[in-house]
């Protein structure tokens, strides 16, 4: 079993930056793809960006890509989303996910956590 624990939501204009934190608890964590979502509201929570267990690979989202980087510390448990040049389509809730393949990739997670607003007024 792993827990996630998303933060570093939060309020910011237009062209700002965040960065989210994904910790997670197992000593497992190393062996785990780890992926970023998202949901809206009204829409239905899409993919965002995945990392492999070891970080050498990365899947993005062609809405986030060149302004989104997906990250791990593996020694420290921890997934990171930075998130530049923010549109306030970015708005949502964002979650972290696990998964028991190492694979990055789109769907299929077995773990999520509860998510963490993320909210850009223009």
């Amino acid at each position: 079993q792993v827990q996630l624990v998303e933060s570093g939501g939060g309020l910011v204009q237009a062209g700002g930056s965040l960065r989210l934190s994904c910790a997670a608890s197992g000593r497992t964590f190393s062996s785990y793809a780890m992926g970023w979502f998202r949901q809206a509201p009204g829409k239905e929570r899409e993919f965002v960006a995945s990392i492999g267990w070891n970080g050498r690979s990365t899947v993005y989202a062609d809405s986030v890509k060149g302004r989104f980087t997906i990250s791990r510390d593996n020694a420290k448990n921890t997934v990171y989303l930075q998130m530049n040049s923010l549109k306030p389509e970015d708005t949502a809730v964002y979650y972290c996910a696990a998964d028991r393949t190492g694979v990055a990739k789109k769907y299929g997670y077995d773990y999520w956590g509860q998510g963490t607003q993320v909210t850009v007024s223009s």
